[in-house]
């Protein structure tokens, strides 16, 4: 699947408008088309669950912020923690 890039799960209508669509037909992201600068020039505002998480100048790189909140959903929050032992009491024995 090297290929496959979020902007697949990308479903526009209306107009200016892109769902973002899990294989199941759900919808957990949005995407819009703003004009910004006084008019002068164009974003996509990159929407989860209602919340603004950020812009993008391409729409690729908005399928892609969406993809990857939606992708964080699915884990625990946070980074792995190492546990040597300190907190169980299983730490290695000083010799």
């Amino acid at each position: 699947m090297a290929d496959w890039h979020p902007i697949e799960a990308a479903v526009e209508g209306p107009t200016g408008v892109w769902r973002m669509v899990d294989p199941d037909g759900n919808e957990y992201g949005r995407i819009e088309l703003r004009r910004v600068m006084n008019g002068t020039e164009l974003r996509y505002k990159v929407m989860r669950h209602g919340a603004v998480i950020g812009w993008a100048v391409t729409l690729r790189d908005a399928c892609y912020r969406v993809h990857m909140a939606f992708l964080a959903s699915h884990g625990p929050g946070g980074g792995a923690i190492a546990d040597w032992g300190e907190k169980t009491g299983n730490q290695r024995s000083k010799r």
